[in-house]
């Protein structure tokens, strides 16, 4: 059974990988660029078929490392006189074409948030009891929507640390402070109605960390006496409201993504918290395995990830190209082409060598 959901997450990885590139494709195609192969993947073809119409090459290869659309003249050295070479191109067609891709990314990640959204939803906290010793607003049945105005998200945006956990209710890393009554408005929804809880109070609680340390949470006092514990519940949105919620939703996995890389490169996660392709493929069938819901939140993740990747300024990335276009289109002429292209050639060797690094450490860790 593991392999069809290995085979699954090598569908899903070149699904993305075919978005992007065919980003990248129709926009050459609306601008008129002589496109001489779309490819799914590197190394060996294992299907290839040219169209007799237009001359364009469409292949499948061995490797579901990424992709690529093959411009006409894209990778020349020296200047041609082929009006249809790439180089050619007035810089803001260019531009155009390189940023269709992480476009098309990021489109899916929308969609993929929409019909989440509007089928599945997302887990939001429900009163389950109230216990009367505490002095709160709340009732049974209470579902939870907003906080100080805020609407509950997915934990990937992280707004919400701990939201609710397995014995308390609401507890927020931005609410461990020494402040003792602190308050804040929640909006609930009650009997199909949404009802603002004004100054809903905080109760401090004290405990001893694994080093004997004094360490204070901060809770909203809704556990009963018998020990029940609030749960959670799906919200589903309508079609309207999940589209708008879904661009939210998106540019969330994007935030992520990039704090992600911030912490990468700042230190703050080991390294052996990436991985590369494979190890990609592994959380992919390993999510696929554990639950359809959680496949369904994790595309829209990988496609706002192979967004905003796309989107460095690193050698042989769409951003490079980007940067490089600008460049050229501000000099009035463009950089020495030989020079570009060694450029984008070592940087996508130093891709491709870190990926397989990341992706070796990644897995003699689950070893270990």
């Amino acid at each position: 059974m593991i392999v069809l959901y290995i085979l699954l997450a090598v569908v899903i990885l070149l699904f993305m990988v075919l978005i992007h590139e065919l980003g990248h494709y129709i926009a050459g195609k609306i601008l008129k660029f002589k496109i001489t192969e779309f490819s799914v993947g590197f190394g060996y073809p294992i299907f290839s078929r040219t169209s007799k119409k237009t001359g364009e090459k469409f292949s499948l290869r061995i490797f579901p490392l990424g992709g690529y659309c093959a411009f006409d003249g894209e990778e020349d050295d020296k200047e041609s006189d082929n009006p249809s070479a790439f180089n050619n191109q007035k810089p803001w067609k260019r531009i155009i074409v390189f940023l269709a891709g992480v476009t098309a990314n990021f489109i899916t990640a929308i969609i993929f948030s929409w019909i989440l959204l509007c089928t599945i939803g997302y887990d939001v906290p429900q009163i389950v009891s109230v216990d009367s010793s505490y002095s709160n607003p709340f009732k049974e049945g209470d579902v939870i929507l907003e906080i100080d105005g805020t609407e509950i998200d997915f934990a990937f945006g992280g707004k919400y640390v701990d939201l609710v956990n397995e014995q308390k209710a609401l507890a927020r890393e931005h609410y461990k402070t020494n402040e003792t009554d602190y308050t804040f408005d929640m909006t609930v929804k009650r009997d199909g109605k949404r009802v603002l809880l004004e100054d809903v109070k905080i109760y401090k609680v004290s405990s001893t960390n694994e080093d004997g340390e004094e360490v204070f949470s901060y809770y909203v006092g809704l556990e009963s006496a018998s020990g029940e514990t609030p749960r959670t519940i799906a919200y589903v949105y309508d079609g309207w409201s999940g589209f708008c919620r879904s661009f939210e939703m998106a540019f969330g996995f994007a935030w992520t993504v990039l704090k992600s890389l911030w912490m990468l490169i700042t230190f703050q996660i080991p390294i052996t918290e990436m991985g590369g392709t494979f190890a990609t493929i592994s959380t992919i069938a390993t999510m696929a395995s554990q639950s359809m819901t959680t496949l369904l939140v994790l595309i829209p993740l990988i496609a706002a990830n192979l967004a905003v990747f796309n989107l460095l300024p690193f050698p042989a990335l769409d951003g490079s190209h980007v940067l490089f276009t600008l460049i050229e289109w501000i000099r009035g002429k463009p950089l020495n082409r030989k020079i570009e292209n060694r450029i984008h050639f070592i940087g996508i060797c130093i891709l491709l060598a870190f990926v397989v690094i990341v992706d070796i450490i990644y897995f003699v860790g689950k070893l270990f």
